[in-house]
């Protein structure tokens, strides 16, 4: 993608491109041409009909979108400059909308600022994917398939041409690697619009794909995250491939997870180095605990796991944790301690998410729960969350993450309105009876 970072302006481009972000995480967007971009849209912003973003009803759906310059960006189509910026987004009254993704993580900042436990949190995202020659799907009355194809030994178009295992592509070499060269053109395009990358290599499974960035702070990381999703499936179509993050798209194949490394900032300094287990602080620890607390009750991960797919991913064996667990370099354990990293920076990274997750809520909700313990000086030794022989299990279904959320909300309030909640569990439940009502090509084998 022709992308860079914005520079000039704003009267010197040919469209105005605003991105909106709908309730899943997803970007949309509407264009401004050059005749009509002027102070007043870039103050007053333009109006849109939220209700088809999933937030409102169509009785109250009048919403504006507000133009975020410090969040924007450029690129060029022949002699046209096309302006992208990301949008905050506030009611006919001027107030900012606070379902929407963009306030409610700045909600959890403030809340985190209120507490005067730190100034930030920062946060390093993974992006781990799979990408496809060919794909092809469809439900109907009559019939149910998917059909996926790559040359690393997906599919019988490539099943007469060596192959290196399904299970045995991590940090693979070219010319096994037949992906390096669009990384490198992914990350390219990161860098030129101001998204930091630490590094990129082949994951396990065969057409898997990772893309790890570097820390910023939860806003910034969360904007990132869904700006970096749009220029890998935009970069890949360029290429003729298809990009998938579906946490489960192969049956018994590396799952792709959302691992999340962080830690809260004050006055510039880590506070999660320590004297603690593992070289933690005592605050580092009850932010653990938190952490694996509401996941154990299934509301965090209602947030962080919200898909039916996501639990196809969660089962044993495939490095992704399923018990309410934290350990010095394991990655069967839901939060992982890096054990190559020593001093000041000490850091935890939560390895249950996926990247069905809505980034903004997944992210602003793992720090409302690391708050809560702190709060509460939860102790994850005194919980058991070190001990692997006693590991509970977190609910490994949507419906019981949903029950969580329901039941186990007090500490997501500071950020999330309550409506939005129920109006979550309400859109979720609706995706899981419509996944467990419906019979599988593996139930007809087994029933038929």
């Amino acid at each position: 993608m022709n992308l860079a970072k914005f520079s000039g302006k704003i009267e010197q481009a040919d469209f105005l491109d605003l991105l909106m972000l709908d309730i899943y995480g997803s970007i949309r967007h509407v264009t401004i041409p050059k005749g009509y971009i002027s102070k007043k849209v870039l103050s007053e912003g333009i109006g849109f009909d939220a209700s088809n973003f999933g937030f409102a009803k169509v009785h109250a759906s009048d919403m504006v979108a507000i133009p975020d310059l410090s969040a924007a960006f450029e690129s060029r189509e022949g002699e046209r400059r096309i302006v992208h910026c990301l949008c905050d987004v506030v009611t006919t009254d001027g107030e900012p909308f606070s379902h929407y993704p963009r306030a409610v993580a700045r909600a959890a900042l403030d809340y985190l600022n209120k507490k005067k436990l730190a100034d930030t949190a920062k946060m390093l995202v993974e992006l781990e994917f799979y990408v496809f020659d060919d794909v092809s799907y469809a439900t109907d009355f009559g019939h149910s398939y998917y059909k996926i194809q790559s040359p690393e030994g997906i599919g019988e178009e490539y099943y007469d041409q060596p192959r290196f295992g399904i299970h045995r592509g991590y940090h693979r070499l070219t010319p096994d690697d037949r992906h390096f060269s669009f990384r490198n053109e992914v990350v390219t395009t990161l860098e030129r619009i101001g998204i930091p990358v630490k590094y990129h290599h082949h994951e396990v499974g065969a057409a898997q794909l990772e893309i790890e960035l570097n820390f910023l702070p939860l806003l910034a990381a969360a904007d990132a995250f869904v700006l970096a999703k749009w220029v890998i499936k935009n970069t890949a179509r360029e290429h003729n491939l298809f990009v998938t993050f579906m946490p489960k798209p192969i049956y018994k194949v590396a799952g792709s997870g959302l691992h999340v490394h962080q830690y809260l900032e004050k006055e510039g300094a880590s506070l999660f180095p320590g004297k603690g287990v593992y070289n933690l602080s005592s605050l580092a620890l009850s932010y653990i605990a938190g952490i694996l607390e509401h996941s154990l009750s299934g509301s965090l991960l209602a947030l962080t796991n919200p898909s039916t797919n996501s639990y196809k991913r969660l089962v044993p064996g495939f490095e992704a944790p399923v018990n309410a667990t934290f350990a010095k370099g394991s990655r069967a354990a839901a939060i992982r301690i890096p054990g190559y990293l020593k001093g000041k920076e000490v850091r935890i990274e939560f390895r249950t998410g996926d990247a069905t997750a809505n980034i903004y809520y997944a992210l602003s909700a793992m720090v409302l729960a690391g708050i809560d313990g702190i709060m509460r000086k939860s102790d994850p030794v005194q919980l058991g969350f070190d001990r692997s022989d006693v590991a509970r299990s977190f609910p490994l279904n949507l419906n019981l993450v949903l029950d969580g959320l329901h039941q186990d909300r007090g500490y997501l309030l500071p950020a999330f309105p309550a409506e939005l909640l129920d109006l979550w569990i309400k859109i979720k439940r609706d995706e899981a009876s419509y996944i467990y009502n419906a019979p599988t090509p593996q139930e007809y084998e087994l029933y038929f």
